[in-house]
C-alpha cells in the first residue's frame, strides 16, 4: 500500500511543479535581458517545496497530528516529485556554460538560503500554531 500512496503523490507533485513552472513561464514571456535567464520557476517550486516540507515535518513527526504514513504519501511522494535539485543544478550548469556567472551564482546562492530559511519557517509556523 504505501508504494501506491508515493506513487499517487509522485503524480500529483510532478502534475504541480508542472503546473506551476508553465504558469511562471508564460507570466515572464516578453521580459528582456540576462537576468530572465534565471530559473525562476525552478526557484519558486524548491523554495515552496521547502517551506511545505518544514510544515510536515512537524504535523507528521514532532506533533504527529498526521498519521505516519502521509510521509510516504506527501514527503517522499508529493514533494518528493514537485522539488527538483536535478533541474537546479542542471539549470546552473547551462547558465554557467553560457557565460552566465552572475546569474549562476546569485541562482545558487538565492536557492540555497531562501530553501533552507523557507524550511525553518515552515517549522517555525507550525510549531507556533499546531
Amino acid at each position: 500500500m504505501m508504494w501506491l500512496f508515493i506513487a499517487l503523490g509522485g503524480a500529483a507533485g510532478a502534475l504541480a511543479r508542472y503546473s506551476l513552472m508553465t504558469l511562471v513561464h508564460a507570466s515572464r514571456i516578453g521580459t528582456n535581458g540576462a537576468w530572465q535567464l534565471l530559473p525562476i520557476g525552478t526557484l519558486i517550486v524548491n523554495v515552496l517545496g521547502s517551506l511545505l516540507i518544514g510544515m510536515l515535518y512537524v504535523l507528521i513527526i514532532e506533533k504527529m497530528i498526521l498519521p505516519a504514513e502521509f510521509r510516504s504519501l506527501l514527503v517522499v511522494g508529493l514533494l518528493g516529485a514537485f522539488t527538483t535539485f536535478s533541474t537546479f543544478s542542471l539549470d546552473t550548469v547551462l547558465l554557467l556554460e553560457q557565460g552566465f556567472w552572475l546569474q549562476a551564482i546569485t541562482y545558487t546562492l538565492l536557492s540555497v538560503v531562501l530553501c533552507v530559511l523557507a524550511a525553518w519557517l515552515g517549522m517555525a509556523i507550525l510549531r507556533l500554531v499546531a
